[in-house]
């Protein structure tokens, strides 16, 4: 492994300044560091600048020099510190109250020693698991090379949606969340402030090398969004303590009485982005929250378009399970846990 100076910011506009410096060819940013460690273990990345933005906090101060926690109410949004991480998500009132799909998401992820450390921003922005780019033995399309080897390779855990030509999954549990939510990813660093997250991720064919839409020397703040009551997450993995999903779904719902006014659904670990299911947000508008099988009818939609590989037919049965379930725990309903499954 190479030498590489460490940056010590004080401020996130210092952080985007210090990302773009030309006096390093590879200036890369770290927060709680999980994946950054990774990549510098797997001998992906040899940067020669290590910003460390794990202190920075946005708006850190609140009247009277109080410190503001990561997690707070702003206005009616609910706003998310870049820094916050999954264990302050998977254990505020905030969230478990008012946005449990995005609680349930975090409290699904990793283990509780990552929980601790990963941020927010780290998650969202966090680099495919696929087993051939991680390894460095592989010169595939992510990396620069010239095919994807899941296509006629071992592609159990990867796309059952999009073209291609990369068929990663998105290995992010909170963005799916969010994009349920309509969150809004703040940042500094260019002239914009903000970004819909449903815009902060493209596809392969927009961008084989990268997975988000950020600008050189953009750096993400916060996120804020709207409060989601009625929301539900659910995931099936081959391992439930700690293990990347299979799949999953995030759910949120709109009511008026004991009716589905409007809906919001999308899906983990199918395609390259954080998959929005329209067509069963479409068909769960207007249903009652008692009606099963209307709720088991939009969740069969959601399998609209899939095109699995030779090896990940699987997650086409799961991901209806999913989505029903997701909805059943919005609603405030059981779902059978795995021990009572295996009996």
């Amino acid at each position: 492994m190479n030498k590489f100076a460490i940056a010590q910011p004080a401020t996130f506009e210092q952080a985007s300044k210090a990302s773009v410096d030309k006096l390093y060819s590879l200036p890369v940013i770290k927060a709680g560091g999980v994946d950054v460690l990774d990549h510098l273990k797997e001998g992906l990345m040899e940067p020669d600048l290590l910003v460390n933005v794990r202190r920075l906090r946005y708006n850190e101060l609140g009247p009277a020099g109080a410190v503001n926690p990561p997690i707070r109410f702003e206005g009616k949004q609910i706003l998310l510190d870049a820094n916050a991480t999954l264990a302050d998500i998977a254990m505020s009132n905030i969230t478990l109250g008012q946005s449990p799909v995005l609680a349930q998401a975090a409290a699904n992820a990793a283990t509780p020693a990552v929980r601790n450390v990963a941020s927010v921003a780290g998650n969202l922005l966090q680099r495919p698991r696929c087993w051939y780019y991680r390894n460095n033995q592989f010169a595939c399309l992510k990396k620069g090379g010239n095919m994807c080897f899941a296509v006629e390779g071992e592609n159990k855990f990867h796309a059952i949606f999009g073209p291609g030509p990369c068929h990663i999954v998105h290995p992010s549990n909170l963005a799916p969340a969010l994009m349920a939510m309509d969150a809004t990813v703040h940042v500094v660093g260019s002239k914009r402030t903000s970004l819909p997250i449903s815009e902060l991720f493209h596809m392969p064919d927009k961008g084989i090398l990268s997975e988000h839409n950020l600008e050189p020397g953009e750096v993400v703040t916060h996120v804020t969004f709207d409060v989601a009551p009625t929301s539900g997450f659910y995931a099936i993995k081959e391992k439930q303590s700690f293990d990347w999903p299979c799949v999953f779904a995030c759910v949120k719902l709109t009511m008026s009485g004991g009716t589905i006014a409007a809906a919001r659904v999308v899906a983990g670990a199918v395609a390259p982005v954080p998959w929005e299911l329209a067509a069963v947000a479409e068909k769960l508008k207007g249903l009652s929250k008692a009606d099963e099988a209307g709720i088991a009818a939009a969740a069969e939609l959601a399998v609209q378009g899939a095109r699995p590989m030779t090896g990940n037919a699987y997650k086409v049965a799961m991901l209806k399970v999913c989505v029903k379930r997701a909805v059943t725990i919005a609603l405030g309903g059981q779902v059978p846990s795995f021990s009572e499954i295996r009996r």
